[in-house]
C-alpha cells in the first residue's frame, strides 16, 4: 500500500481524527487518551497504532510512562490545514468542544497535584531544589551562561522562594518574580526582607499566561522550572513573548532520566528534556537556541540552554 493510502486509511475512524485534535494541544499519556475520548486504553492503543505507523503521530517513553505527540510537521500541518478548511465548509466536530472540556479538566487536575505540593513543601523547598543537583555549580553555570549581557529588567518565572533573584540582584536593575504558589511566595517575600534585597517582587502568575506586556523583558530566567509544565513547548512561548528583541532567555532544567520517584512523590510532569528538544520548543517561538553546558557528576544531569530572539540575530549579520 502506498503512503498516501496508509496515511488516508488511518484517519478513516472519526476517533483518530479526535486524537489528532488533542495532540495538538498538548502531549498526553495513553491513559488520559482514554479518559478523555472515554474508551478503553486497548481500543486507544488501536488507534494510535494506525496512527504512529503513517507518521501522524509519535510516542516518547519517559520513565514507565508513554506520551503521544504529533508527529512530523511536514505530515502534521497541511492535515490540519485541510480540517480547518473542511470545518469552514461542512461545521467542527461536534465531539470538539467535548474534548476540550474534558483535556482542560485534565489539564486542572495535573496543575492541582502539582499546587498541593508545592504548598506543602514550601518551607523546605531550597532543600528540596538541591536533592539532586549541586546549587553551587548550577549557580556558577548560570552566571556563565549569562556571560557580558546586561540583565536589565529581569522575569524570573517559576522562582519559588526567590533563589534566582538573590543570585542575580546585585547585576539587574529589577527582578519580578512569577510563581503559582501562595505559600512559595510568603516564604520568598521573608526571604527578600530577610537580605534587604529592595530591586526585586514576587508576584502570584501562571508560567502559561503571564501578566506582563510583550517585549518587557531583557533577561528572562526558567530555571528548574519546565519540568513542571504539562506543555512546556507553551510556556517557552509565553516567555518569548513577554522578551525585548534584544533581550536574553536562559533555560536550566535536568536532562533525560528515569528517576521515576521524581514524579511520584515531587510532582514532575517531565522527567528532563534532550538538548534538541528544547532547542525544538525555542525555534517554534521564534527564538534561536544555544545548548550552553551540561552538568554532570550527580544523580542528575543539569542542562543549561539560552535563547535570543531571531530578529535580534539577523540585525546583527
Amino acid at each position: 500500500m502506498t503512503q498516501d493510502a496508509v496515511l488516508f486509511q488511518a484517519l478513516s475512524d472519526p476517533i483518530r481524527i479526535r486524537i489528532l485534535y488533542l495532540l495538538q494541544e498538548m502531549e498526553l499519556s495513553v491513559g488520559e487518551l482514554a479518559h478523555t475520548l472515554a474508551q478503553g486504553q486497548p481500543t486507544i492503543s488501536k488507534h494510535l497504532k494506525a496512527l504512529i505507523d503513517c507518521g501522524l503521530v509519535s510516542r516518547r517513553k519517559e520513565g514507565n510512562w508513554v506520551f503521544l505527540r504529533l508527529g512530523d510537521a511536514s505530515l502534521v500541518d497541511p492535515l490540519f490545514i485541510l480540517l480547518s478548511r473542511w470545518a469552514n465548509v461542512h461545521g467542527h466536530n461536534p465531539w470538539l468542544a467535548a474534548d476540550a472540556a474534558r483535556l482542560t479538566a485534565i489539564n486542572a487536575e495535573r496543575s492541582a497535584q502539582a499546587a498541593a505540593y508545592f504548598e506543602a513543601h514550601a518551607a523546605e523547598w531550597d532543600r528540596l531544589r538541591a536533592l539532586h543537583v549541586a546549587t553551587e555549580d548550577v549557580d556558577k553555570a548560570t552566571l556563565r551562561a549569562i556571560g557580558e549581557h546586561q540583565l536589565g529588567e529581569v522575569v524570573d518565572i517559576g522562582t519559588g522562594t526567590g533563589t534566582m533573584i538573590h543570585l542575580l540582584a546585585d547585576r539587574a536593575d529589577y527582578i519580578i518574580g512569577i510563581d503559582r504558589s501562595p505559600e512559595m511566595l510568603r516564604f520568598g517575600r521573608a526571604k527578600l526582607l530577610q537580605k534587604d534585597v529592595t530591586n526585586a517582587e514576587l508576584r502570584q502568575g501562571d508560567m502559561n499566561a503571564l501578566e506582563l506586556p510583550a517585549g518587557s523583558a531583557d533577561t528572562v530566567i526558567l530555571h528548574q522550572v519546565l519540568h513542571y509544565a504539562n506543555r512546556p513547548a507553551a510556556v517557552i512561548a509565553e516567555a518569548a513573548r513577554i522578551l525585548k528583541p534584544k533581550g536574553k532567555m536562559i533555560v536550566v532544567d535536568v536532562a533525560p532520566h528515569d528517576r521515576e520517584e521524581l514524579r511520584r512523590e515531587h510532582a514532575h510532569a517531565r522527567l528532563g528534556f534532550d538538548d534538541q528538544e528544547v532547542l525544538a520548543f525555542m525555534a517554534s517561538a521564534d527564538l534561536n537556541g544555544n545548548v550552553v553546558e551540561h552538568l554532570s557528576g550527580g544523580p542528575l544531569t543539569v542542562t543549561i540552554w539560552s535563547a535570543e530572539p531571531r530578529s535580534a540575530r539577523l540585525r546583527a549579520v
